[in-house]
C-alpha cells in the first residue's frame, strides 16, 4: 500500500482554493451587508455558489484521488488527475464570478470535474475486478 504523498498535496491546495472562495464570499457579505442567503445581491449569490459547488464536488474527487494513490497508480497519473482537477475547480469559480450564466470557465470547469471524477471512480472498480 503506497502512502497517499500526492494526493495529499492537492487535498492542501484545494483548501487553499476553498479558502480563497470562502473568504470572498465573507467579503461580498461585508460589501451588501447580508448575514444569510443572497440578499439578491447576484455577486454574492455567484460567490456562494463557486464557494458552495466548490466544497460539493472536491471532497469526492480528492477522496478517489487518494484511493487510487493508495492502489499504486503512477505518480504521473496522479498529477494529470489532480492538477486538471485545480485548474477545472479554479476555471469554474472564475467562470461564475464573472456571471450567473453560461461561460467557458464555469462550463469546463464543471466538465473536466466531472472527467476527473469518473475518471477516478473507473480506475477503482478496474483495479477492484482485476484482483
Amino acid at each position: 500500500m503506497n502512502a497517499p504523498i500526492l494526493s495529499g498535496v492537492y487535498a492542501a491546495l484545494a483548501a487553499l482554493l476553498v479558502f480563497v472562495l470562502v473568504m470572498n464570499v465573507v467579503r461580498q457579505r461585508r460589501k451588501f451587508k447580508v448575514g444569510l442567503g443572497d440578499g439578491g445581491h447576484q455577486p454574492l449569490a455567484c460567490a456562494c455558489r463557486a464557494h458552495a459547488n466548490a466544497v460539493e464536488t472536491l471532497p469526492l474527487a480528492l477522496l478517489l484521488l487518494a484511493l487510487v494513490e493508495i492502489n499504486g497508480a503512477s505518480s504521473l497519473a496522479i498529477h494529470a488527475c489532480g492538477a486538471t482537477l485545480l485548474i477545472a475547480r479554479i476555471a469554474h469559480a472564475v467562470g461564475l464570478s464573472g456571471s450567473s450564466g453560461v461561460s467557458f470557465g464555469r462550463f469546463y470547469g464543471t466538465l473536466a470535474t466531472w472527467l476527473v471524477i469518473l475518471a477516478l471512480a473507473v480506475q477503482l472498480v478496474l483495479a477492484a475486478i482485476a484482483r
